[in-house]
C-alpha cells in the first residue's frame, strides 16, 4: 500500500513539474532583455510564417517595444519569424494545446476552426478600405475575434494584408471578360475557385512556392495577390500586367493562447492589448506605404498597372453572395453592408 502510494505521489509530482515546465517555457522569468540587462520580466513566445522584411513582422517588433515600454520592462515577446516554429496551422494548433503563447495568422487559415471567417474570402464584401476598417474596428470585427475563444484562441487585433488583385503574363485584365480562357493561380480554396470561375477564368490551385516557375513556364497565365507579395517575390519578371480590382480583403490576425491569457493579470492583459492595438495602427500605415512602393517598383520593371471599374467585377460575382447557404454568413453579409 505504502509503495503504491509513493509511486502515485511520484507520478503526480512529475505531472505537476511537466505542466509547470510548459508554462515556464512560454512565460519565462528572469529574461535578458534586448538591451542585455537582466530583468525579472515575463516573456511571451510568438511564432509566425512571414519573413523579417514584411510589414507585419516589423509591426510585431513595434509591439514588442511598446509592451516593454508600457510594462516598464516587466513583459516582452520573443518573436520567431519565417515559419521556424511551424506553418500557420501548426502554430494555431500549438496555441490550442498551450505549447506556444502567440501567433500571427491569416484569417483564411482560421476558416478551418471558425467557419464565420470565410466571410473574408468572399469577393467584394467591402466597398473600400475605409468601409473595411470600420467593420473590423467595430462590433462585427470584435465579435469575430471573440468567436475564436471557443477554439482556445484569444484575438488581440487585425493587421492589414491589403486587397488581392489579378496579375497576368501577356494579356491585360481590364474587365471580367478579359479573364475568359485564362488559367489563374488561386489558393486551395473553393471560394477562390468559384470566384475566378464566376468571372470567366479557369482557376488553378498551385502552392505559393511553385508559383514563380508555373508562371515562367506558362502553366498558368496569371495569379492574384497584393502588391507587396507580387513585387517581393519578383513575379514582375514574368507578369507585366497588374490589375487593381481589389476583389478580396483578407486580414492577418494576432492571437494569444487562452491558456496563457487566462494566467495573465488584468494589468498584464491591458498592457498586451494596448501594445497590440498600437501595432495594428502602426502596421496599417506601413502597409499603405509599402504597397505604394511595391507598385512603383513593379512599374520600374516594366509592369503596367491598371485602375479599373471594380463594379463590373463585383456584378459578375454577385450571385455568389446571394447564394450563400450558411445562415451565419448571410447575417454577417447583411450586417457588413449596413455599416456606413
Amino acid at each position: 500500500m505504502g509503495k503504491s502510494l509513493s509511486m502515485f505521489t511520484a507520478g503526480l509530482l512529475i505531472g505537476i513539474l511537466l505542466a509547470s515546465g510548459i508554462f515556464a517555457f512560454l512565460l519565462r522569468q528572469n529574461h535578458t532583455g534586448t538591451d542585455g540587462a537582466q530583468s525579472a520580466g515575463m516573456v511571451l513566445k510568438m511564432g509566425h510564417c512571414l519573413d523579417t522584411t514584411h510589414p507585419v513582422h516589423k509591426s510585431l517588433l513595434h509591439m514588442k517595444k511598446r509592451l516593454e515600454e508600457l510594462s516598464g520592462g516587466k513583459m516582452t515577446i520573443d518573436i520567431y519569424p519565417s515559419g521556424v516554429l511551424g506553418s500557420e496551422v501548426q502554430c494555431i494548433e500549438q496555441l490550442q494545446n498551450g505549447s506556444l503563447a502567440m501567433t500571427k495568422t491569416s484569417a483564411a487559415a482560421i476558416e478551418n476552426f471558425i467557419p464565420e471567417m470565410s466571410i473574408f474570402g468572399l469577393p467584394y464584401v467591402f466597398r473600400d478600405s475605409e468601409h473595411y476598417w470600420k467593420v473590423l474596428d467595430g462590433k462585427i470585427g470584435h465579435d469575430l475575434l471573440k468567436l475564436c475563444k471557443k477554439k482556445f484562441l484569444y484575438g488581440l487585433c487585425y493587421f492589414d494584408a491589403g486587397s488581392r488583385n489579378f496579375y497576368t503574363r501577356n494579356k491585360p485584365v481590364k474587365k471580367p471578360e478579359d479573364l475568359q480562357g485564362l488559367k489563374i493561380r488561386v489558393q486551395n480554396s473553393q471560394t477562390a475557385m468559384d470566384m475566378v470561375e464566376a468571372m470567366g477564368g479557369s482557376p488553378t490551385p498551385i502552392s505559393w512556392g511553385e508559383l514563380y516557375s508555373a508562371l515562367a513556364q506558362g502553366i498558368v497565365d496569371g495569379a492574384e495577390n497584393n502588391p507587396p507579395s507580387f513585387t517581393n517575390n519578383k513575379h514582375y519578371e514574368v507578369c507585366k500586367h497588374f490589375t487593381l480590382d481589389g476583389h478580396t480583403r483578407i486580414p492577418d490576425m494576432l492571437f494569444i493562447s487562452t491558456k496563457v491569457w487566462n494566467r495573465l493579470s488584468q494589468q498584464q492583459r491591458q498592457w498586451l492589448q494596448q501594445a497590440a492595438g498600437d501595432a495594428s495602427v502602426f502596421e496599417r500605415k506601413l502597409w499603405k506605404s509599402e504597397s505604394q512602393k511595391a507598385l512603383k517598383e513593379a512599374e520600374k520593371n516594366g509592369v503596367t498597372v491598371y485602375h479599373v471599374d471594380t463594379s463590373l467585377f463585383a456584378e459578375k460575382v454577385k450571385p455568389m453572395l446571394e447564394n450563400v447557404k450558411n445562415p451565419k454568413i448571410k447575417t454577417l453579409l447583411k450586417d457588413i453592408k449596413e455599416v456606413k
